[in-house]
């Protein structure tokens, strides 16, 4: 249920009738209740209110100023409980708390309208001072920095909205280029292309919102003329390969897992619960409230490519190997961590293609790497719906970072599997076993994680580069770096 209608509807919750009139509970000891009432029956009454609306508070929290529409009847009814709270001493400690939520509630609102900063989007910007701090939630009403390129590869950098539409997006980028004073009818010829790695195009459409997450790692936004959409192509790559050795060569595998683990925990915890229905349910927030939830699917995206790309770079065999030995040793302390996302990051990357077929680089590796890395294919082997993986789970206690894609593909099951509405009647058996499977989440962050490391030079050295990878993601061209290592005839 919407927002707004929710809270309509427990303000006449909180009303009763009396000869025809609606009158509020606050006038109930001047007016007789009706006789089918029972006695206490109206504290029955405002204390479930009371709950559902804290329950609701809990829940939102700090996504409940992108309601700007709920915020005055929420107002409305937190009034109305407040002028009942003197004829009604028991539910003290409810209103106590309600006040607290609300206030909490208010000042956020407050603080993010005045004082609010404008971010970075991390693919775009590796300042290592950003990279370093803590990460906090997107919010669909954020402001961000963002490039967006022309067809000679020069860019704009331009403030936005994370929600904004392709049509806002263009006309800050039309005011950048100043098109509009020269050329006011050059607004409508331009579009809003998203270009990947590969050089695959797509043109957004003007009503689309919150565009920037659902980039690809290293695709990148373009405004052109139609005319100029075919000489479109993509920046060129970003990683130089030069002789010599990586950080990950440098840095010690136990070191790299746990940073890995932090980053991705602080990703995690910023995802709100409900971006998890609202993916999967395509409800009316629509993107800008999954934008967090898209960015952890991305850097999972990201890590599996990270894996592939540092393997594929190194040209000495041996180091090669020493590197498959790393990354198993990664994939190892992450499940020791109880990081299962990152875990399955690692263990994709090296199964993808261009990397499993390094036959002389395997055969290079410990018995002792090969059986363990067997182990892990098993654990992530998704036969009989992932069963290994759901038992190991299932032993575990939190603080867990779950494998997140597993989990919209269970929700995705529950949501197609069976109608939200059957004969005009809400299914609530489906939507209990969509609010079950939301209550792991919960549980998987229900604790803190404490993970011990060390703030020196070193380790920050390794947090940054841990938060910043530069990662090829074109599959033809990790093909391409396979084949020059090893070719079909060796």
């Amino acid at each position: 249920m919407p927002i707004q209608p929710l809270f309509k509807s427990l303000q006449r919750r909180s009303l009763h009738h009396t000869l025809g009139q609606q009158v509020p509970l606050l006038n109930t000891s001047t007016i007789p209740l009706p006789s089918c009432w029972k006695e206490g029956e109206a504290m029955h009454r405002k204390r479930a209110v009371l709950v559902i609306l804290l329950h609701f508070l809990e829940t939102y929290k700090g996504i409940l100023q992108e309601e700007e529409k709920a915020g005055k009847v929420i107002k409305d009814l937190y009034l109305l409980i407040m002028k009942d709270s003197s004829l009604y001493q028991k539910l003290e400690e409810e209103i106590l708390k309600l006040h607290q939520l609300v206030e909490t509630v208010e000042l956020k609102q407050s603080y993010s309208a005045t004082s609010k900063q404008v971010k970075p989007l991390f693919r775009h910007f590796r300042r290592i001072d950003s990279c370093l701090q803590t990460r906090v939630a997107f919010r669909g009403s954020d402001e961000i920095f963002c490039r967006v390129y022309m067809p000679d590869h020069s860019y704009v950098t331009i403030r936005s909205r994370l929600s904004a539409s392709v049509q806002d997006i263009l006309s800050s980028v039309t005011e950048k280029l100043q098109y509009s004073d020269e050329q006011p009818s050059r607004e409508e010829a331009l579009i809003l292309v998203s270009v990947a790695s590969s050089g695959e195009k797509s043109v957004l459409q003007p009503n689309e919102e919150c565009v920037f997450t659902t980039l690809g790692i290293n695709s990148h936004l373009f405004a052109c003329t139609k005319e100029s959409f075919p000489s479109l192509v993509p920046l060129p790559d970003e990683i130089q390969v030069s002789p010599g050795d990586t950080e990950i060569h440098r840095v010690e595998a136990e070191d790299v897992a746990n940073h890995l683990t932090a980053f991705h925990w602080e990703l995690f915890r910023c995802v709100h619960e409900l971006e998890f229905v609202d993916y999967v349910f395509h409800g009316e927030r629509g993107r800008r409230e999954t934008a967090n939830l898209e960015l952890l699917l991305q850097r999972c995206s990201e890590v599996q490519h990270w894996v592939a790309t540092e393997v594929l770079l190194c040209e000495s065999l041996g180091k090669r190997a020493h590197l498959l030995k790393k990354f198993i040793k990664i994939a190892a302390v992450c499940k020791q961590n109880q990081d299962m996302l990152t875990f399955y990051a690692v263990v994709i990357g090296l199964n993808n293609a261009p990397v499993s077929r390094l036959r002389l680089t395997w055969e290079k590796l410990p018995g002792k790497f090969k059986n363990l890395f067997r182990k892990f294919e098993n654990l992530t082997d998704p036969c009989r719906n992932h069963k290994s993986y759901r038992e190991v789970l299932s032993r575990m206690k939190p603080p867990i970072i779950p494998f997140v894609p597993l989990i919209l593909k269970d929700l995705t099951f529950l949501h197609e599997a069976s109608k939200t509405l059957v004969d005009g009647l809400v299914n609530v058996e489906k939507l209990h076993s969509v609010a079950e499977k939301v209550r792991t989440i919960r549980k998987c962050r229900s604790r803190p994680l404490c993970l011990e490391m060390e703030s020196s030079p070193q380790q920050l050295q390794t947090k940054a580069y841990v938060r910043q990878f530069q990662v090829i993601d074109n599959q033809n061209l990790l093909f391409e770096l396979s084949h020059k290592l090893e070719s079909n005839n060796q």
